[in-house]
């Protein structure tokens, strides 16, 4: 089914899927949330995929596990692009270079058809978004700053629908 909304530029209407219709509550939400909010909303939904894959890796609903498996390496490239070298460049490359290995992981459990590298993936996932999750200003300094400044303003270019 699908309905008509109006275009961006406010042109004329455009026809798009229910499916792809954002939650109007989780629009708001990215819509009003900080820089540092944004990142542990893309937290929270990559660690939902991976848990996804990870529960149609198990049912063999491979379609499902691919797709899920897709969200998660999306949110990381986002977590990458969101990365500001310029402001903290030791921990923008470390964390870049951990993104990457996260996304080679779900390639490789993906291929592979294994939850190891799912778990792995989760367990990498989870602890970096306990680090957000602790707001910045008690985060050990220098490391609270460096964390901040590592990230940048607001986060494109990922579409969460939920």
């Amino acid at each position: 089914m699908a309905n008509r909304i109006p275009a961006p530029d406010g042109s004329a209407n455009k026809v798009v899927s229910e499916r792809f219709r954002m939650n109007p509550y989780i629009e708001q939400k990215i819509l009003t949330a900080d820089p540092i909010e944004l990142i542990r909303i893309l937290y929270q939904h990559g660690i939902f995929a991976v848990r996804e894959a990870r529960e149609h890796l198990r049912a063999g609903r491979i379609m499902e596990r691919a797709t899920a498996i897709n969200k998660a390496w999306a949110v990381l490239m986002e977590l990458k692009t969101s990365l500001r070298p310029e402001a903290a460049p030791e921990v923008a490359g470390r964390l870049s270079d951990l993104y990457c290995y996260m996304q080679r992981r779900l390639v490789t459990a993906n291929f592979e058809q294994k939850d190891e590298p799912l778990a792995e993936v989760l367990g990498l996932m989870t602890t970096l978004s306990e680090a957000w999750a602790a707001p910045v200003e008690t985060a050990p300094q220098p490391a609270g700053i460096a964390w901040q400044a590592a990230i940048a303003g607001p986060v494109s270019g990922i579409e969460i629908h939920g």
